[in-house]
């Protein structure tokens, strides 16, 4: 929950925040920390089992700043930042930038206009409009869906909504800035290279994920009656830095009723890769680099993903429900089934389904507990894996955690 303060804030030396009254100026100092044991099987090069802390099961913990100066005129100045960290550790992921989230902008009684690095379109009409659990998004030890999502989070963006006074209708356009994040750096040496250009690669995609530029335009639609029903349909069209273009396209919808909630979507990555006309060509590197990239994104960014390989489509459908048993205590069961395609040798077109049951109880509006049981398992061709170390092609999870917001 998060907790307003109005006002002046600063920050102190301990680094935590502060607020006090600054006229039509207010400031929201927020957080969740969340810390869970979790044991896998099939893990490492032996596929033994694993039992470790990690910090965060149902959600990543964070904390952040929002600022809100109301102009007159239902005009507002929006200002918003959130850093992410492991609760387990106090370390922040080292594959992402320091503010996970930051960007400013207006409100205004025609619509919002935010500029920075935000939630894509993708993100925000499957959490908005049929998200796996209704006291969560998705649970952060086991998400098979952020891989369809292109990354989540996209750097330089603008990024418009517009909605109905009732809010019955909600739309919104995204538009993101290359800003020169290209390969011609690694095209440079090739095929001088060669051998050095796997670790290059992954330098890149490294900081590419850790907050670089990828272009990319798109937007969604959602519908919605409340309290009961809302369905949604969102487009995002990417541009990798190899020049790569990826159409992804997602849809589905929820349904409420008593202490029932029911949700439904599906969801498609397509990416096109150039066809190079030689071995020396830079189409080559260019197509390498996008390939670790998506890869990126469709497994090494999710827990409950698995590898794409030479793959060129990847497509994923869900079904969940949920069940309010008492005030207090709600479960849910969710399965996921994708298919992934187009590889060149076969060798990477499989199937992959996903089953999750967890409870979520509630202590209080703050601070709740969560045990989850999931299980993955992969079929298809010999090149696909959930990971590149074990080649598991099965795997199932056991999680319990405790979770606190202010």
């Amino acid at each position: 929950m998060k907790k307003t303060v109005v006002a002046l804030f600063t920050l102190c030396a301990t680094g935590m925040a502060c607020a006090q009254a600054a006229g039509s100026s207010k400031v929201e100092l927020w957080g969740i920390v969340d810390a869970a044991v979790r044991h896998t099987t099939n893990e490492g090069p032996d596929q033994s089992s694993l039992t470790k802390m990690i910090g965060g099961g149902m959600s990543q913990s964070r904390w952040g700043i929002n600022v809100e100066e109301d102009m007159g005129n239902g005009v507002k100045a929006l200002v918003s930042l959130e850093s992410r960290f492991n609760a387990d550790t106090g370390e922040k992921d080292a594959t992402a930038p320091y503010f996970q989230l930051s960007y400013v902008g207006l409100q205004t009684p025609y619509g919002r206009l935010l500029a920075g690095r935000q939630w894509n379109v993708l993100f925000d009409v499957v959490s908005s409009t049929y998200a796996s659990f209704p006291y969560s998004p998705y649970m952060e030890a086991y998400k098979p869906e952020l891989g369809m999502a292109m990354g989540a989070r996209t750097s330089n963006m603008l990024k418009y909504t517009f909605a109905t006074p009732d809010r019955s209708l909600v739309g919104s356009l995204q538009y993101a800035f290359q800003e020169g994040n290209d390969t011609k750096d690694l095209e440079a040496g090739f095929p001088g290279n060669a051998a050095q250009l796997p670790a290059l690669i992954q330098a890149k995609t490294v900081s590419t994920l850790a907050g670089g530029a990828v272009k990319n335009i798109g937007g969604y639609l959602r519908y919605a009656i409340q309290p009961s029903v809302a369905v949604g349909a969102g487009y995002l069209r990417t541009e990798l830095p190899g020049g790569t273009k990826v159409d992804a396209w997602t849809l589905g919808g929820s349904y409420k009723t008593g202490p029932w909630y029911f949700n439904a979507g599906y969801g498609l990555n397509k990416a096109k890769f150039d066809t190079p006309t030689s071995a020396t060509s830079p189409v080559v590197v260019r197509n390498a680099f996008d390939r670790a990239l998506l890869g990126a994104y469709w497994s090494g960014q999710t827990n409950g993903g698995f590898l794409p390989g030479d793959a060129d489509k990847r497509q994923m459908f869900k079904l969940g429900v949920g069940y309010q048993v008492t005030s207090a205590l709600n479960v849910g069961a969710h399965y996921f089934h994708a298919k992934q395609s187009g590889s060149t040798t076969g060798r990477s077109d499989g199937k992959a389904n996903f089953f999750i049951v967890a409870a979520d109880y509630a202590f209080s509006k703050r601070t709740d507990a969560y045990v989850a049981l999931d299980n993955t398992r992969i079929s298809g061709g010999e090149a696909i894996f959930m990971d590149s170390v074990s080649k598991a092609r099965s795997r199932t999870g056991f999680t319990v955690g405790v979770r606190h917001r202010f």
